[in-house]
């Protein structure tokens, strides 16, 4: 005999499925929710453009992989600013965003600007050229150079450092008044005729040589010798702990322990020299900078660059050493040719021109340690700042 069904026993069974089918999806999605965690509302697309694909949002630039991070990196070394835009910061990068049609504040600089390959090769020859040909070429003519007549000593002239005399850069005004200001760096040089000759026309000269063998020196009345050498950094800070009067200082720092810096125009100021001390007018000024730094030139005046003590100079008279990279300067021999071009066209960018240039043929004709190119391992090269009244 059969047994009954008792009546609603399998729509019961049904129901209790349906409900677990249902919690079971609800937890499954409420997982998923959370794991992707809140996404923010879709937006819609404007007028005449097209729709994006669904979950765009969610897929990576091109080139960039999943799980990198969107940070954008701007590395020092890279001669390369961050785009506009691209800081997360509420402050722009120093240069990054000026506008059209303003002056662009200076910031802190940590490299120079290098200048573009001179070929598509990048080869030494192509770099080697375009550097040569720029340091032979003349930018401005001077038609009063000579020093012959600042020259008090009869010995013969050994190297030429020529000073443009012209009316309209001032310095010949500064030479009649009595207040022209010279800055020497050397390196062990026994040729001062062009120091001396500067010094008896009524110039405050500075010679910077750390083989001097006192710290401060009074050779004649306006030509001062101190046992001070120019260097393109800052000395470590333990050893200026242990050598509180040592003998490297940056030129920046020099200016400003002897009062020449700008910020200290409005004072006079003694050098320490206890045997007979001297106060000289200050002034935010150099009129000349001569250097004779053996291969170090190249350092030095990077770092006058990014420190922006070029405004505060007249005129610079270098002497450049081409059969080495220098110190500090590596790379290919190609790189380094675009390093020293890149720094003469930064002293262009600031107003400065060539106005002398002189190839040593006494030194030994090489280039980077090759004789190529019929080049001098050694030029005398002068600039004048075209703002300087």
């Amino acid at each position: 005999m059969a047994r009954e069904r008792l009546p609603g026993r399998g729509c019961c069974a049904l129901r209790r499925c349906l409900l677990a089918a249902a919690l079971l999806l609800g937890l499954r999605l409420c997982a998923e929710l959370q794991r992707a965690g809140p996404q923010p509302p879709a937006l819609s697309p404007p007028p005449g453009q097209a729709p994006r694909p669904p979950g765009s949002h969610l897929q990576p630039a091109p080139g960039q992989l999943r799980g990198a991070s969107r940070r954008q990196v701007t590395y020092v070394r890279s001669g390369r600013r961050a785009p506009a835009g691209g800081s997360r910061s509420g402050t722009p990068e120093p240069g990054c965003c000026a506008l059209r049609g303003r002056p662009r504040l200076k910031g802190p600089r940590w490299q120079i600007d290098l200048q573009p390959w001179a070929g598509p090769a990048r080869s030494l020859d192509e770099e080697a050229l375009r550097f040569l040909r720029y340091i032979s070429t003349i930018q401005i003519e001077c038609d009063h150079m000579s020093t012959d007549s600042l020259a008090t000593d009869s010995s013969p002239t050994k190297k030429p450092w020529p000073v443009c005399l012209d009316d309209r850069f001032g310095l010949v005004h500064q030479i009649r008044d009595k207040q022209c200001r010279l800055y020497s760096l050397g390196l062990g040089s026994d040729d001062t005729h062009f120091e001396v000759g500067m010094a008896s026309n009524g110039c405050e000269v500075h010679r910077f040589d750390p083989s001097v063998k006192s710290a401060h020196v009074l050779e004649s009345e306006r030509l001062w010798f101190h046992r001070l050498s120019i260097d393109w950094r800052d000395p470590h800070p333990a050893v200026a702990a242990q050598k509180p009067y040592g003998n490297t200082r940056k030129l920046g720092a020099i200016l400003n322990e002897f009062g020449h810096h700008k910020e200290h125009a409005s004072r006079s100021y003694v050098v320490p020299d206890k045997r007979k001390p001297r106060f000289w007018p200050a002034a935010d000024k150099i009129d000349v900078l001569k250097a004779d730094l053996e291969s170090a030139e190249w350092k030095v005046l990077e770092n006058l660059i990014l420190e922006d003590v070029l405004e505060q100079i007249g005129q610079l008279i270098f002497e450049i050493h081409l059969h080495w990279p220098g110190f500090e300067v590596s790379g290919s021999d190609s790189s380094v040719v675009r390093f020293w071009y890149s720094l003469l066209k930064e002293l262009e960018l600031q107003d400065f021109r060539l106005f002398h240039s002189y190839k040593d043929l006494s030194k030994p004709q090489l280039f980077l340690k090759k004789d190529i190119f019929n080049a001098s391992s050694c030029y005398t090269l002068g600039w004048v700042n075209t703002r300087w009244k």
